[in-house]
């Protein structure tokens, strides 16, 4: 029953750069999405589903990570009912690989759902408010938080702010220094909510500029186009690979920037073979 895609199956995720928020509506919706070629899968129980379908969507969920599926779940805010929900139905889910917490806005919010879930549980604290942000450092430190995510919509709704790369810039940086401080993986931008292609590649530019090295998707058909924006380029595996063959052959700069140069060319290398893009 646990049919997943390969490639992203074997891909950490810390290296995740799409993550495809399902709701659970049916089994068949959740297979799909593990087929997909999204590199991490989260069921969405939180924004996802209508409050009255929630239980159904819950226990949907719960089923299917005891039945040999293995994706993450996007929960309800800490401290409601709804939560307590959700971790009460989670905890022990032999194929749970982590929860992504909706409205997290404070360090203690993570530690507490990690707490209540298997002991070791990842968290993705989602930050979809101006607190969320401002404490963004302190909750990078929580026990148990895996990575940050940017909730923009809920985000922009908090805050007044405009949808407009400069508009958004102090909540992207803010994540993505406060990931660095806590010694975490680059963190997880907003979804892009349209289908053209030159709108989803100039959305995938501004969250690389930004140093966010994933991305949250709400259509299937981005995947592809997400995965392919958020890796090395071909440009950037030829420089990496050109640096790597000098150095190797006992070749290095005359400057102080050789070993800037050569540290990134080998952090280049190592992604772009975990994306299997190294020896294509």
């Amino acid at each position: 029953m646990g049919i997943r895609n390969e490639r992203a199956a074997s891909l950490p995720a810390k290296l995740s750069r799409s993550w495809l928020l399902t709701p659970p509506r049916d089994e068949q919706t959740l297979l799909d999405a593990l087929a997909s070629e999204a590199d991490s899968v989260v069921f969405d129980i939180e924004d996802g589903v209508p409050d009255e379908d929630k239980p159904a969507a819950r226990q949907l969920a719960t089923t299917a990570l005891n039945d040999g599926m293995s994706a993450w779940v996007r929960i309800n805010p800490a401290g409601t009912e709804l939560w307590r929900d959700d971790v009460e139905a989670l905890r022990g889910a032999t194929g749970l690989r982590g929860v992504m917490l909706a409205k997290t806005e404070t360090a203690d919010q993570v530690a507490l759902t990690g707490q209540l879930l298997n002991p070791g549980t990842p968290v993705v604290a989602l930050l979809e408010s101006g607190l969320g942000i401002e404490n963004a450092p302190f909750i990078a430190k929580a026990p148990g938080t895996f990575r940050l995510a940017f909730g923009v919509g809920d985000f922009r709704r908090d805050t007044g702010a405009g949808n407009t790369p400069m508009a958004l810039a102090y909540a992207r940086s803010r994540m993505v220094v406060a990931s660095r401080v806590g010694e975490l993986p680059g963190p997880i931008d907003g979804p892009v909510l349209s289908d053209d292609p030159a709108v989803i590649a100039s959305a995938c530019q501004v969250t690389t500029e930004m140093g966010m090295t994933g991305k949250l998707v709400v259509r299937a058909g981005q995947l592809a186009q997400v995965n392919e924006h958020l890796s090395p380029t071909p440009s950037e595996i030829a420089w990496a690979r050109d640096l790597l063959d000098k150095d190797a052959a006992g070749v290095s700069g005359a400057d102080g920037s050789w070993l800037p140069r050569l540290s990134r060319a080998k952090k280049i290398s190592r992604l772009a073979a975990s994306f299997g893009l190294w020896n294509s």
